[in-house]
């Protein structure tokens, strides 16, 4: 140790004051530090802020060793130690040397001048030391292992980091999938607009094929081309993230399985594999998923189908592989006309229009404006179940049903073959979700404004010509500029981080919550960014928030955290919650405590919030039916879950067919069937209060009895029933007169009120 306190400022103007300090650490105490050699970036601060601390607890011991053999040091006295240690230029470079940069020294400091202070019995070699240090016998730099000790306490990454990035590095993903990369494939690329028949080729090779996997972006798509296949007499097996179904049955696998995209198995051997849509590898969501099966699926052929400006893009993919491409290249089977006049006004809807609009209010207004006017709508959105989807397409593509007019949104621009004369535009604003997962309002994209304009005119049906025009006049040339134009190329492809790198993170860093874990992870991976990009991840953190609370295995948290929940709907949140809270309980969940838990059996809609309601009912019908592929043990009434669906499915589409009538009771004020009260009063309190939130003044008649501020707001409100407030004024009057009974008692009673001395 260095002698005398005289010599020590000496040393520390010394330029050589860092090498003895290091001799003097690594002699003193060298088992508790090893120097982190990584090159300094400056992006640290911004990464360092990522890391949670972890705090650091005491463990008071029986006897305070250390106060018996050096003596009790004062508060006071260790705070000017401690103050003097944070104050050296040369402790703070050295802590660099280490992994901390001024952000994580900073918050290490703060926790272990706490810790020193108001741990009861220090650790004895720590109160050894600053008692030396103290009585002149030591120098404050001896305290420097004992702080880094608990910085890498609190700081657990600081000794891993480089394996951490060794784990995040994604500049390779075509290697992590061998069974693919055995193989000679061949790729071959389908391009081409809607409607031009490049889906049917390759679902042709793929019907043919001994065996063969198709990946789709929707389950209505995997279900059609299972439907398909089947009708065809090739047996093949559905595989979406809700449902299984089999050609022959669970123990006989068929040879050929249609899936959602996101469900494919890349580990199983095709003859042909067909990846539809292949342009949503550029999703910020899902595009993991369409690369994932690019990259991963070995089979013999790979029959990818989509837009023009993905083929770049997909030879510079097959080029890591070390695979060829080959460029089928598709034109539009039937013609596509842009209107010069804009529809200017709903009374001009002709039968086979389409109103494309971007937000559910627009679609109740477009809806009963035309039905207002007599003409019956089919309406489609993307948040209706598949069934009632599928149900209003049927009844608009009938020619012998009356309803030939649909308004819908983008969810017409895949997985639903419709009879389409005109698509008309409402709107060309859409909202967006950018690269940091924010929502942008901005004007649709070339490729959207091809894929949704494409629709119009199908092949093979009654309109073999198809039309675009917009509804207002200032928004077409917009639009023709819009469809002029090739779809964008595509330059990126997303990628995801799965489950084990996941794992191999939390061994490394066990203290983390799951949504750190994803933050670090992409904050520490590596990715060719000429090629990929990392998927945005803030639904998955939106989850593991919500449930972080909840004790669950780490593999079992993931899972849950994968599952496709809108979290803009708060019942299904809930639920969602419920689901976590009870399989970390080890407890099943039946079918009646699903009922018990959704209000099952659910009645028919009355209001737009009803069916809203409906609709977040069956998406928590979906999560269950989620879970039970993945925890069949704690999740086991799938089939029943299912009839309910089914059942559910019939009530919403009810609901669909009396759109406008919904929407009036909406705004008259009929009650809410969801939310029905027995009693009258509590009917009319929820009947104000929805007039009430709403914004709606609605005239109560005869009767309002007061006519003050106070009593409107609190009718207004829902605070206050016309009855009540009737009875109210009764009681008022009868103790004005002296003449107030009770229920009970028919005696009078006097109002007595005790005098403040």
């Amino acid at each position: 140790m260095i002698p005398t306190r005289r010599c020590i400022p000496k040393l520390l103007r010394s330029s050589l004051f860092k090498l003895s300090l290091l001799d003097r650490i690594s002699g003193s105490a060298s088992y508790l530090i090893q120097p982190y050699r990584e090159k300094k970036d400056d992006s640290s601060s911004n990464l360092s802020s990522i890391f949670q601390p972890v705090p650091i607890k005491s463990n008071p011991d029986d006897i305070n060793v250390g106060a018996e053999l050096a003596g009790t040091l004062r508060k006071a006295d260790l705070l000017k130690i401690l103050n003097k240690f944070l104050q050296q230029r040369e402790i703070k470079a050295l802590a660099l040397e280490y992994g901390l940069d001024d952000y994580l020294q900073q918050q290490a400091y703060t926790s272990f001048r706490c810790y020193c202070l108001e741990t009861k019995s220090l650790p004895v070699d720590l109160h050894v030391v600053i008692s030396d240090i103290l009585q002149g016998a030591g120098h404050v730099a001896d305290i420097f292992p004992y702080f880094i000790r608990h910085a890498k306490q609190m700081f657990p990454h600081i000794e891993c980091l480089d394996d951490l990035k060794k784990i995040s590095d994604l500049r390779s993903p075509a290697n992590w999938y061998p069974v693919a990369r055995a193989k000679t494939r061949k790729i071959v690329f389908h391009a081409g607009p809607t409607n031009s028949g490049k889906t049917y080729h390759a679902l042709e090779r793929f019907m043919t094929a001994k065996s063969g996997v198709y990946c789709g972006p929707l389950k209505l798509l995997a279900t059609e081309v299972f439907q398909k296949t089947n009708e065809r007499g090739v047996p093949c097996d559905l595989v979406t993230g809700e449902e299984r179904k089999f050609a022959n049955d669970r123990l006989n696998p068929a040879n050929h399985v249609s899936s959602t995209v996101e469900m494919v198995n890349v580990n199983q051997p095709y003859e042909v594999a067909v990846i539809d849509e292949i342009q949503l590898m550029r999703d910020q969501g899902r595009g993991w998923a369409w690369t994932r099966a690019l990259l991963g699926l070995p089979a013999d052929e790979i029959h990818l189908c989509g837009e023009a400006g993905a083929i770049d893009l997909v030879n510079s993919l097959c080029t890591t592989t070390g695979e060829d491409v080959e460029v089928r290249r598709y034109k539009r089977l039937t013609e596509l006309q842009v209107e010069n006049t804009a529809l200017c006004s709903l009374s001009n809807v002709q039968p086979g229009d389409c109103i494309v609009c971007f937000s559910k209010n627009d679609i109740y207004t477009v809806s009963r404006g035309i039905e207002a006017q007599g003409t019956e709508v089919a309406v489609i959105y993307g948040s209706l179940p598949p069934g009632t989807k599928l149900a209003q397409a049927a009844k608009f593509n009938d020619v012998n049903n009356p309803c030939k007019v649909l308004v819908a949104t983008d969810a017409i621009g895949m997985g639903l073959n419709l009879h389409i004369r005109r698509i008309i535009f409402y709107s060309l604003i859409k909202p967006t979700v950018n690269e940091k997962g924010e929502k942008e309002m901005d004007t649709i994209s070339v490729s959207s404004a091809l894929q949704i304009a494409g629709r119009a005119g199908r092949y093979g049906t009654q309109w073999e010509k198809g039309f675009v025009t917009t509804f207002k006049p200032e928004d077409l040339n917009t639009l023709k500029n819009l469809l002029t134009q090739a779809p964008e190329p595509i330059t990126q492809a997303g990628l995801h981080p799965t489950a084990d790198q996941i794992e191999l993170y939390a061994y490394h860093l066990p203290n983390s919550p799951l949504s750190n874990l994803m933050d670090i992870f992409v904050s520490l991976c590596t990715v060719d960014d000429s090629l990929y990009f990392m998927c945005n991840i803030e639904d998955f953190k939106f989850l593991a928030d919500m449930i972080q609370h909840v004790p669950l295995p780490l593999r079992a948290r993931y899972v849950f955290c994968c599952a496709p929940i809108n979290k803009k709907m708060p019942f299904v949140c809930t639920m969602f919650l419920k689901f976590a809270r009870q399989y970390s309980q080890n407890d099943a969940l039946t079918f009646s405590w699903l009922c018990q838990n959704i209000g099952w059996p659910l009645t028919a809609p009355k209001t737009i919030l009803d069916l809203v309601h409906l609709e977040a009912v069956f998406d928590v019908l979906d999560i269950y039916l989620w879970l039970s592929y993945r925890f069949m043990d704690l999740f086991p009434d799938s089939n029943i879950v299912r009839d309910m669906q089914r059942e559910l499915d019939a009530v919403i589409q009810d609901g669909i067919f009396r759109l406008t009538s919904l929407l009036k009771n909406s705004e008259t004020g009929v009650s809410s069937g969801a939310a029905a009260a027995p009693d009258e009063d509590n009917f009319q309190l929820h009947t104000q209060k929805q007039h009430y939130y709403r914004g709606i003044k609605k005239d109560s008649g005869a009767n309002v009895v007061g006519r003050g501020r106070l009593t409107e707001r609190l009718l207004a409100q829902g605070l206050l029933t016309p009855n009540m407030l009737q009875e109210l004024r009764r009681e008022w009057t009868n103790a004005k007169n002296g003449d107030d009974h009770s229920n009970t008692d028919s005696s009078p009673t006097k109002i007595r009120r005790k005098r403040k001395p």
